[in-house]
């Protein structure tokens, strides 16, 4: 069972990056999925969640507007686009699986968690 994310990189501010995240050993068909996110020195915080059925999602208010989750349940993927991209958004960004329907926003209710992949904004 693994979640691999990547698509992170080195991007100037107003620029856009496309995070996806693979699942392998496992389908994420009855799972909700999350985006989350740890800066330098700060804790993990969660961006952005979606339902099972990709129905409803949730957003931060840091990046709503800004950022789109989705997902691809044939291809066992979760994304996020992320576009205008501010300096305050470098993070190391991780996805997470939590076994529902719900798109939770609580770190403790994600069951599995990708490696994370590093995102840098310039200003």
């Amino acid at each position: 069972v693994q979640l691999q994310a990547y698509g992170g990189g080195l991007v100037q501010a107003g620029g856009s990056l496309r995070l996806s995240c693979a699942a392998s050993g496992f389908t994420l068909d009855y799972y909700a999925l999350g985006w989350f996110r740890q800066a330098p020195g700060k804790e993990r915080e969660g961006v952005s969640f979606i339902s099972s059925s990709g129905g409803r999602t949730y957003y931060a208010d840091s990046v709503k507007g800004r950022f789109t989750i989705s997902r691809d349940n044939a291809k066992n993927t979760v994304y996020l686009q992320m576009n205008s991209l501010k300096p305050e958004d470098t993070a190391v960004y991780y996805c997470a699986a939590a076994e529902g329907l719900e798109p939770y926003a609580k770190q403790y209710e994600y069951d599995y968690w990708g490696q994370g992949t590093q995102v840098t904004v310039s200003s």
